[in-house]
């Protein structure tokens, strides 16, 4: 046993990376196709003698198959690609299960496909193609014993499929607004047909139906016997949801280790077939063949190659003459076709420093050799890695303020602990920029959003994405997806016009929304613009001072009327919808930019439109913070919310009956709090003139907050002050100053919140 348990393992290894090469097959992938054969020779060469005569009439029938797909003998080239895979799902459940499925249904599903295609003929003892007979379903437990057996791998399946659909319907939603455009159609196609494959190596049977129903749709529109319309966008987005839909129970299935749901796909399998034989060629897809695809284009060096080896493989054996060796040198042409394309697969392994041939398939291929290599991490690890250089970053703030170091005069120990300073800070930003991911994952989420919320209002809308590259904490892309998804569903059903009422103010007839992306001033700034109405001002003071809000002839600015949308319930909607109109959600996206240290501006013009600008940290981790001395305490201000620093002279400050202290700064009249009586520090009767006045902003308004002094600008790394102090008002957390004491982090909007009580 010990000396067969290794063996196995090797094998189901080699397997699985075949099942690999077969899911990566795209058409005319001849490298990749001679890299498949390669492997499958290695294979056989170390099976164990007892394999059995099934084993090995697969692995002849697999070879065959992939030769004839090389030679361009075997058609439609999809479904024999797809008989590839099923023939290796076959050999991985024989690995594992040590014993060959020959009575399954997968079995069968193969031997039908393989007669189809004229592999293998029905006296050879394999089962009699029944296309009328109803496949009998696996049973639950044998469909799912893989997954449990590799819960990694089909966690990785999980968030790989996911990100193909994503892309899947941003590519939908081009598609529609150019329906002829074959390189979308394309881009669509693929990822249906790699999460077809993965589904099927690992053995999920539903999502590889599904996957296949909509991949034969879109490969009928890209042959151009379809046209893609509106119907047919949204039949492959109803797909796309079910599938969304199955990777969820797949997902909840491997937590809680329970049998897999079954979905019901007959209805999207009968409009299927409705709408493929209702579908006609459209003019539009006549010059198909003027017009190939990204991928024939790009082997069409291959392609030519390939008719000449077939043509030099018909023709008798070449006369070595001098004008024949001219032609064609005499070792090239000794060597079989297939032998050649496997020649040329193991061409593209090699380094990047060996010569290759110029055709487009090895430049493609040396192309992504030079590509940086990644390397996948458990978040856990970098989470604790990032939490260990705070520690770091602390500790050698200590020891630079060390008492005893202090008194210490050696210009070795400074250049030392300099370097060591260098040293920390570039750790300190390496390990951040681990946790930082680009967020046109979560932009290009919008793009399905805005197709159904445009659809639904019966709006014309074009959404144009800017800076999908930039990078944010991973912590935050999940967290602003909601703000976002809010935002962007009031820019569509509030911001933007009905047709008509936009060409009536000679506006284009089709809305524009605007989501950009971008690093500003040490932060991540999202703009959420559109050019519709604008914010209706008057109408939001009427409904504020309805709502006692804002109390009769109180003057506000127009920033601070603009920000009243953010206060809880508050809604101008005239009559409510499914989209929008409750009045719940603005105050939830106030609270949770605010929960992630940022802050969210508003900046509108009537009939021009609207944009909300989301100001965010890079990083929650560490932050940009001013340390304030209050009495014998020490507090940290967010720097980014600080305007200005001043110690008012005598003549501006005021004190007024039921409103407190005012300082005037430049002609403005704003309050004064003490922080000291806030936090009873003690010194909370010392004039403003012999302290020091921080101008902090917060949602358009703006208050002083009096300080004794301000010690430094420095980063610091956040603290949780757990359960017991998260919910006190005014605090946002604390961390750990150089010499070891704690510095409590103040909370703008609770601070203001305190003010006004």
């Amino acid at each position: 046993m010990t000396d067969q348990a290794p063996k196995s393992q090797e094998l189901r290894e080699g397997l699985e990376g075949l099942a690999l090469k077969v899911v990566m097959l795209e058409e005319g992938d001849l490298p990749g196709l001679g890299a498949f054969l390669t492997h499958l020779e290695k294979i056989q060469a170390t099976l164990p003698a007892d394999h059995g005569p099934e084993v090995a009439l697969l692995f002849q029938q697999l070879e065959d198959v992939g030769n004839k797909l090389i030679l361009q003998e075997i058609a439609p080239v999809a479904q024999a690609q797809e008989l590839l895979s099923q023939g290796v799902s076959l050999l991985l459940t024989w690995a594992r299960e040590n014993a060959f499925p020959a009575e399954s249904e997968p079995w069968k599903v193969y031997c039908r496909g393989a007669q189809e295609l004229g592999v293998v003929k029905a006296e050879k003892g394999v089962p009699k193609s029944e296309p009328e007979a109803e496949a009998e379903p696996e049973p639950a437990a044998a469909m799912e014993s893989q997954i449990w057996e590799d819960p990694e791998l089909v966690a990785n399946f999980i968030a790989e499929a996911r990100e193909h659909l994503e892309g899947i319907e941003s590519g939908l939603v081009h598609l529609e607004q150019d329906p002829t455009d074959l390189q979308a159609i394309n881009a669509v196609f693929r990822p249906f047909h790699t999460v077809k494959g993965v589904a099927g190596f690992l053995n999920l049977p539903q999502i590889q139906e599904l996957s296949h129903e909509l991949e034969s749709l879109l490969d009928e529109a890209r042959s151009g016997r379809l046209q893609i319309t509106a119907p047919v966008i949204d039949l492959i987005l109803a797909g796309v949801d079910r599938l969304k839909d199955m990777l969820d129970d797949l997902q909840e299935a491997l937590s809680d280790h329970r049998p897999l749901q079954r979905f019901d796909l007959q209805d999207i399998k009968d409009t299927v077939k409705q709408v493929q034989h209702a579908g006609a060629p459209s003019a539009a897809f006549e010059p198909v063949e003027s017009v190939p695809p990204p991928e024939e284009t790009a082997g069409a060096d291959m392609d030519q190659a390939l008719q000449e080896l077939q043509a030099q493989e018909k023709a008798p054996p070449p006369v070595e003459t001098p004008a024949a060796e001219e032609k064609a040198p005499a070792p090239a042409v000794a060597q079989p076709p297939v032998a050649q394309v496997k020649e040329q697969a193991k061409e593209v392994k090699r380094p990047p420093e060996a010569p290759a041939p110029a055709s487009a398939p090895e430049v493609k291929a040396a192309s992504d050799a030079q590509m940086p290599a990644t390397l996948k991490v458990d978040i856990a690890k970098v989470d604790n890695l990032v939490n260990l250089m705070g520690e770091l970053v602390i500790a050698q703030s200590q020891v630079r303020q060390n008492p005893h170091l202090l008194t210490i005069s050696d210009p070795k120990l400074e250049r030392d602990l300099a370097q060591m300073s260098r040293i920390t800070t570039e750790l300190q930003m390496i390990s951040m920029s681990m946790r930082m991911v680009p967020i046109g994952q979560t932009l290009r989420k919008m793009v399905r959003l805005v197709r159904d919320l445009a659809r639904k209002s019966k709006k014309s809308v074009e959404l144009h994405l800017e800076g999908e590259e930039t990078e944010i904490d991973r912590n935050m892309v999940e967290t602003i997806y909601d703000p976002l998804v809010h935002l962007v569903r009031n820019a569509v059903d509030h911001g933007l016009e009905p047709t008509k009422e936009r060409q009536a103010l000679g506006k284009s007839p089709e809305g524009h929304v605007w989501l950009r992306a971008y690093h500003k001033g040490g932060n991540v700034v999202i703009d959420i613009e559109e050019d519709g109405r604008g914010l209706d001002r008057d109408r939001i003071l009427a409904k504020a001072q309805e709502r006692g809000l804002v109390q009769p002839g109180e003057q506000l600015s127009p920033t601070q009327i603009d920000h009243l949308i953010f206060e809880p319930g508050f809604s101008t909607a005239e009559k409510i919808t499914d989209i929008s109109g409750r009045g719940v959600g603005m105050d939830v996206v106030r609270l949770t930019i605010e929960r992630l240290q940022g802050k969210i501006e508003i900046n509108s013009r009537s009939q021009e439109g609207t944009r909300f600008t989301l100001r965010l940290p890079l990083t929650m981790a560490i932050i940009d913070g001013l340390v304030v001395k209050v009495g014998k305490e020490r507090y940290i201000l967010p720097a980014v919310a600080v305007r200005e620093t001043l110690r008012p002279a005598a003549s501006d400050y005021f004190t007024v009956q039921g409103q407190g202290e005012i300082i005037k700064v430049r002609s403005q009249l704003i309050p004064l709090l003490r922080l000291h009586r806030l936090f009873r520090t003690g010194n909370g009767d010392m004039p403003p003139t012999e302290a020091l006045v921080m101008v902090v902003e917060h949602e358009g308004k703006q208050q002083g907050l009096l300080v004794d002094d301000i010690l430094g600008k420095q980063e610091v790394v956040i603290k949780s002050l757990g359960e017991s102090f998260q919910k006190i008002k005014g605090l946002a957390g604390g961390t750990i100053l150089g010499d070891g004491r704690v510095g409590l982090i103040l909370d703008l909007a609770g601070i203001f919140a305190l003010g006004q009580a």
